[in-house]
């Protein structure tokens, strides 16, 4: 899993202002403390889906499983596994 949380935070690193990765760790909430805006989110479901090889459905892009690092990377590891 900390291979998926390693890609995940090194594209939110080219999507995000420079400066504001710095602050981030797993555990921060990235939606509701309006790090992400709608349209990052967008960006990050879609590299997700792309990279993993998953889909993400509108629901599964909901605050449970796109908040924080962990959360994304959980829900990737459950979806993989899902479909193993």
């Amino acid at each position: 899993m900390d291979e998926t949380k390693q890609e995940i935070r090194q594209f939110l690193s080219e999507i995000l202002p420079s400066g504001k990765m710095a602050s981030v760790s797993d555990d921060t909430p990235l939606r509701t403390s309006g790090i992400l805006d709608s349209t990052a989110l967008l960006q990050l479901v879609g590299m997700v889906e792309e990279k993993f090889g998953i889909e993400v459905s509108a629901y599964d892009a909901g605050i449970e499983n796109f908040d924080r690092i962990n959360d994304i990377a959980a829900f990737v590891q459950r979806k993989k596994a899902a479909k193993a």
